[in-house]
C-alpha cells in the first residue's frame, strides 16, 4: 500500500481526544536562541531555474555556445542569406562563437526563448547584441516580438551598425501579453553581419536593474523573509564530472567572458532529458550575492571539494593537487569580504559593490561521503580555519538521513572544526510525521544542524505541481515544529528544490511552480512562509502533560518569542482527521490584545495549487481573544495554525 494512502486511512481512522487538550507555554524560560538563519532558501538550477527562470533573459543560446550552435534559432527563410557560426577560441576562448550572417536582399533569424518568450501588454523589452558590418554596405536590422499566431507584438529598428564590434540596444513597449512569443531579427540589404550576444529584457526587472532578475519571482524569494540564501546548489556543484562542476569564478566579471557550459541536469533523468539546458551564468555568484543582499538574508555559497557527484562518474582530484580547489574558496573569501586593494575586491568593486557581501558562511562540498571526503574536507578546514577563522565552514553527511553512512559521516565530522553539519532528507510524509522528536535527543554540543535539503515526496500525478500536495505540505509542518524546539541544535533549514517551470522541470516536487508569465505559491510554500514570518527571537516551551508536544495524538507544537517586540508566536498542527478543542494557557506573561490566527488547511490532502487555481491552499487570517491568560480554540482537522500573541 502507498505510504500516502496508508498514512491517509491511519488519519482517517484517528480519533479526536473529547475534552479539550492543555497545553502550556512558560514565557518567562527561554530554552534556546533561535538564529536569523533559522528559516532559508536553497537555490539550485534545476528546473530551468536560473536561465528560462529567475534570470529575466528571454533569448535561448545568445552567445551561439550551446552544443549544437543554432539550437533555439532558426532562419525565417531559406532564401535571401545564410548563417554561419564561426569560433574565434585563439582570441576569445571564454566565448568563442558568432553568427555570420550573410544578407543578398531579406534575410532573418528567429529566436524561440525558453519554452516561448513570456511578454506583457504595455511594457518595455530592451534588445541588444554586439555586432559589427563585416562586408559589404550598412545593413538594416530591426527587431520583432511576434505572437503564438506570428502576428507582430511590438518591435524597433537599430541604428547603423559599424565596422567595429560595439554593443547595439534598443528599447520597445509591447502591445500584447503573450505567454508564447518569438523574437524576429530581420537584416535588409546586401553584405556580412557578425552578431553575438543578442539578448531581450523586460526594462521591468526586481528593482529595475538592467539585465537583471524576474520580478514576480524574486517577490516570492522575498515574502518568504530568508534568513539566508544557499547557492548555486546542490547537485550542480559537483557536476557529472569535473570538468562539468560549478566554478564561480567564471560566473563574474561581464558576461561575455563567462563561459556557458551544460547543465548536468540536461541528461540526468532520461525521462525528463532536457538537451537545451544550459548555464549561461548570467546569474553568477555576484548576482547570487546581490540578491541575498536585497532580501536581507546571509549569502551561503557551496563550494566543489574537488570531487564530482558520487552517483554519476565519482571523479576525485589527488589530494596532492588539491591546492586550486582551496585556492578558490580563499579567493572567494576575498571576492566578497575583501577591499578594492585586492584583487578579488577590486573585481567586486568594479562590477558595482564596493561594499562588502559580508560573507560569514561557507560550505565544503554538497553531497559527498566516505573517507575520500572527509580527508579533502579536512584539508580545506586546515587552511581556512588558520586564515579565515570567521568564517563559519558547513560540512555534510551525504544524501541519505540515516544509516551505516549517515552515522559514519557524523562520527568523523564530529572530530574536525566543522561549524554545521549538513543533513538531507528526501523521505515520504509518513517519515515527516514521524520525526518531529528527530532532533531531540542529538548532542547539544559541537557542530550544529544545518537541515540543508528537505521536502516530503509523496504519489506521483501528471500534473506537474501535483506532487506538492497539502499532506506532503502538513507533513513537513509537523515536522518543522521539531526543527524550531530544537533551535539550539538547528540553526539552519531550507525546502529543496526552490523553483520549477511547469514545462521544463527535472525533479519535483518544488517549492515555487512558474511559466513564463506567471508562478505560484505552493502549499508547501505557504508552510515555509507561514513559519520564517513568525518566529521570535527564543524557543520557549510549549507543553501537554510537561511534555513536548511532538505528534501525541496527531498534535505537534513549538513556541517562540521576541520580547523586545512583545510578541509571542505558536504553531499548532493537528495532523488528524477530526478538529481538535485546545485550551492554551499563558504563563509568565500577559495578553491584551487582539491575537492573529493564520491558518492553512485543505478538506482534500491531496488538494494542490496550480497556475491555473493558485490558492486552494492559501493562509486564512483571524482575530481571537483570550481570557484571563486562556485561549479556547478548536483546531481544524489536517490543519496548521499560527497564532501571533501580543504580551506585556
Amino acid at each position: 500500500m502507498h505510504n500516502i494512502l496508508r498514512f491517509s486511512i491511519i488519519l482517517l481512522l484517528a480519533a479526536s481526544t473529547a475534552n479539550a487538550q492543555k497545553l502550556t507555554i512558560n514565557a518567562t524560560k527561554a530554552i534556546a536562541d533561535v538564529q536569523p538563519t533559522m528559516w532559508g532558501i536553497f537555490f539550485e538550477d534545476i528546473n530551468f531555474a536560473a536561465d528560462g527562470g529567475l534570470y529575466a533573459e528571454l533569448v535561448k543560446n545568445r552567445s551561439f555556445e550551446f552544443h549544437q550552435p543554432m539550437m533555439g534559432w532558426k532562419p525565417l527563410s531559406k532564401e535571401g542569406g545564410s548563417v554561419l557560426i564561426e569560433n574565434r577560441y585563439q582570441t576569445h576562448p571564454e566565448n568563442p562563437r558568432f553568427a555570420n550572417i550573410k544578407v543578398n536582399g531579406s534575410y532573418g533569424l528567429v529566436n524561440e526563448g525558453f519554452r516561448g518568450m513570456g511578454v506583457r501588454q504595455g511594457e518595455q523589452y530592451v534588445f541588444s547584441m554586439q555586432a559589427r558590418q563585416a562586408d559589404g554596405a550598412p545593413l538594416q536590422v530591426s527587431v520583432d516580438l511576434v505572437n503564438e499566431k506570428n502576428e507582430k507584438i511590438g518591435g524597433a529598428t537599430l541604428g547603423r551598425i559599424g565596422y567595429d564590434w560595439k554593443k547595439h540596444s534598443i528599447t520597445f513597449v509591447c502591445s500584447e501579453t503573450a505567454e508564447k512569443a518569438k523574437l524576429q531579427i530581420r537584416f535588409e540589404g546586401k553584405g556580412v553581419l557578425q552578431a553575438d550576444m543578442i539578448s531581450l529584457f523586460p526594462q521591468q526587472t526586481w528593482k529595475d536593474r538592467p539585465g537583471g532578475m524576474r520580478k514576480d519571482l524574486v517577490q516570492k524569494l522575498a515574502d518568504l523573509k530568508p534568513g539566508f540564501v544557499r547557492f548555486p546548489g546542490g547537485c550542480i556543484v559537483e557536476g557529472k564530472d569535473l570538468a562539468n562542476r560549478y566554478q564561480w569564478k567564471t560566473t563574474v566579471g561581464d558576461l561575455d567572458q563567462r563561459k556557458v557550459i551544460m547543465n548536468r541536469w540536461n541528461v540526468e533523468f532520461p525521462h525528463r532529458n532536457a538537451p537545451d539546458y544550459f548555464q549561461s551564468f548570467g546569474l553568477g555568484f555576484y548576482e547570487y550575492f546581490l540578491l541575498a543582499e536585497d532580501l536581507g538574508a546571509a549569502p551561503l555559497p557551496i563550494l566543489n571539494c574537488g570531487m564530482a557527484c558520487q552517483f554519476n562518474t565519482g571523479e576525485v582530484v589527488p589530494l596532492a593537487e588539491l591546492d586550486p580547489y582551496i585556492q578558490d574558496a580563499l579567493d572567494l573569501i576575498e571576492f566578497a569580504n575583501g577591499d578594492a586593494s585586492t584583487k578579488w575586491g577590486k573585481l567586486r568593486t568594479d562590477m558595482g559593490h564596493p561594499e562588502p557581501f559580508h560573507l560569514k558562511f561557507l560550505g565544503i562540498g554538497n553531497e559527498q561521503w566516505d573517507e575520500q571526503y572527509f580527508e579533502r574536507y579536512k584539508v580545506f578546514e586546515k587552511i581556512l580555519k588558520e586564515k579565515h577563522p570567521e568564517i563559519l565552514l558547513i560540512s555534510g553527511t551525504g544524501p541519505y538521513s540515516d544509516g551505516q553512512m549517515f552515522d559514519a559521516a557524523w562520527k568523523e565530522l564530529r572530530t574536525t572544526k566543522a561549524d554545521l553539519v549538513d543533513e538531507h532528507y528526501y523521505k515520504s510524509p509518513d517519515w515527516f510525521f514521524q520525526n518531529a522528536s528527530r532532533y531531540d535527543n542529538y548532542d547539544r554540543t559541537g557542530a550544529k544542524v544545518f537541515a540543508g535539503e528537505y521536502a516530503a515526496h509523496g504519489k506521483e500525478k501528471p500534473d506537474a505541481e501535483s506532487r506538492n500536495s497539502w499532506f506532503s505540505a502538513l507533513a513537513e509542518a509537523c515536522f518543522m515544529t521539531g526543527l524550531e524546539r530544537n533551535a539550539d541544535v538547528v540553526h539552519m533549514a531550507s525546502y529543496a528544490p526552490l523553483l520549477a517551470h511547469v514545462e521544463a522541470w527535472q525533479w519535483r516536487p518544488d517549492l515555487i511552480w512558474f511559466n513564463n508569465l506567471t508562478s505560484i505559491g505552493t502549499p508547501n510554500y505557504y508552510v515555509q512562509q507561514l513559519f520564517s514570518n513568525n518566529t521570535g527571537k527564543q524557543v520557549i516551551p510549549i507543553l501537554q502533560d510537561e511534555k513536548a508536544v511532538a505528534g501525541a495524538d496527531s498534535l505537534y507544537a513549538s513556541a517562540t518569542i521576541d520580547r523586545k517586540a512583545g510578541r509571542i508566536f505558536v504553531k499548532l498542527v493537528n495532523s488528524a482527521a477530526r478538529p481538535k478543542q485546545i485550551t492554551l494557557q499563558l504563563k509568565g506573561a500577559s495578553n491584551q490584545n487582539a491575537i492573529i490566527s493564520t491558518t492553512l488547511h485543505a478538506d482534500d490532502l491531496m488538494a494542490f495549487n496550480t497556475l491555473q487555481e493558485p490558492q486552494k491552499v492559501y493562509p486564512q487570517k483571524a482575530t481571537l481573544t483570550a481570557k484571563r491568560g486562556e485561549l479556547q480554540l478548536e483546531i481544524g482537522a489536517a490543519t496548521l495554525q499560527v497564532l501571533e500573541i501580543p504580551v506585556k
